[in-house]
């Protein structure tokens, strides 16, 4: 019935609309006059606002591609005498043989110990971060706030935005990067996989792409993980294992990560150290992690769910404190060699590694429950469950021969020292002492 109302519609339009006269009148003129108004009006209101546009718009203010992790459009403003100032001063060196270091995600978790440290033996540090809220920005601030009072400048922005990354190396010439933002958790990438992908591959390889145009290029050393070795059933993971077999979506971006550094570091000469993170905690820790939410829910008088592999079998996890994850981040920096490339080509063989810095010593979540459960002095409601398939993995367990020979990396905080000191941080954090919990 439809097709024939159309086709009767369409009959009524002559076959020849060149030719077809209508019969002039007053309401035609009208209704032309009326119409050219319109046109005249809507182009003016477009002219009006290109001419805003051009004129008006600040030349500090860089907008940012948006990101797909997020629903809104975010700009960060960057840019001039002042702001360059502030840049100069954060990055200056203050020691004889100190470097100078962009670190991205300098307001996460790695990232704040990582910078602080720096600045405290006298490099030149500027930090990096978009403040995004994959969790509660407010702990980002509180970093940034810890940050500022030892000196340390972050610059709010994208790694994804190349003028801004071009525009920090016209102000400074760093010599290395400590590359640490990234998408983090494993069980977020089943919600949204583009923020993976956005962050951890595309990231880095905006990052890299300037990197190996600027001269003289920075050396660099970035935040792979322990999820590399997926499915592998061989215990302790080494650097040497296949790495192929990826449990989660976060695990398979790390990975491509790795292959990602070694086509610039074969092209472009960057000289490239990936480190392999095991299960980090401590202080300024991030709220996704199971030690963080076990905490704050064991004193809600919450249940808190505890994994069991298939069997009845044991999740374990080779918890590695903050302190050392910096010892093996500063010792990583201090023995990466120089690039080798100039103007975007290659000069040379250029240095690439990777090592695992973890623990040596895994241990059972549920030890690390009876752990928290002593030091909060509170007994926590335990649900026993099977381990979901969302990337987790039953056990990681860390052969750190490598870093131990090549970077002097030497553990030595074990589990129950480690959360001492992280829940005397947490208590004190959330007891509204937040400015002096640092």
């Amino acid at each position: 019935m439809s097709q024939m109302k159309q086709m009767s519609h369409l009959d009524n339009i002559p076959s020849t609309p060149g030719k077809f006269k209508m019969e002039k009148s007053p309401y035609i003129h009208r209704l032309r006059w009326h119409s050219s108004l319109a046109k005249l009006t809507f182009w003016s209101f477009v002219f009006l606002g290109l001419i805003f546009l051009f004129f008006f718009r600040s030349p500090s203010s860089s907008p940012l591609p948006s990101d797909p992790s997020r629903r809104s459009l975010r700009t960060y403003s960057w840019g001039g005498p002042a702001w360059e100032k502030r840049v100069r001063s954060s990055a200056r060196v203050r020691s004889r043989n100190g470097i100078s270091v962009l670190v991205t995600g300098a307001a996460g978790f790695v990232g704040t110990h990582v910078s602080s440290a720096l600045k405290r033996r006298g490099d030149g540090v500027l930090g990096l971060d978009n403040f995004n809220d994959y969790y509660d920005p407010s702990l980002k601030r509180a970093r940034q706030a810890l940050l500022e009072r030892t000196g340390v400048f972050i610059v709010e922005g994208d790694i994804n935005d190349s003028a801004l990354l071009k525009k920090l190396f016209e102000v400074v010439a760093f010599t290395h990067v400590m590359h640490l933002a990234a998408q983090a958790g494993v069980r977020y990438a089943m919600e949204n996989p583009s923020s993976y992908v956005h962050s951890n591959i595309a990231g880095l390889v905006n990052l890299l792409e300037v990197c190996k145009s600027v001269n003289p290029q920075p050396a660099i050393v970035w935040a792979s993980s322990s999820s590399v070795y997926g499915l592998n059933t061989k215990v302790p993971f080494s650097e040497r294992d296949r790495t192929d077999q990826p449990a989660s979506l976060y695990a398979a971006t790390k990975k491509a990560g790795e292959e990602i550094a070694h086509t610039y570091n074969h092209i472009y000469g960057l000289s490239l150290t990936g480190l392999r993170f095991f299960t980090v905690y401590g202080p300024w820790g991030r709220p996704d992690m199971a030690y963080f939410f076990f905490t704050k829910d064991i004193l809600k008088g919450k249940s808190i769910p505890i994994f069991e592999a298939a069997n009845h079998g044991t999740v374990a996890r080779d918890f590695t404190y903050i302190d050392d994850i910096v010892k093996g981040c500063l010792a990583a920096l201090d023995t990466a060699e120089k690039s080798t490339g100039s103007g975007g080509k290659k000069k040379g063989p250029a240095q690439l590694r990777v090592y695992n810095l973890g623990n040596t010593s895994p241990v059972p979540v549920s030890d690390l429950v009876s752990i928290l459960e002593r030091l909060l002095k509170v007994k926590a409601k335990r649900n026993i469950m099977k381990l979901p398939r969302n990337g987790d993995v039953p056990f990681t367990h860390a052969n750190i021969s490598l870093a131990q020979r090549e970077l002097g990396y030497k553990p030595t905080t074990d589990l129950q020292t480690g959360l001492k000191k992280f829940v005397r941080w947490y208590l004190s954090y959330h007891s509204g002492g937040k400015k002096a919990a640092g």
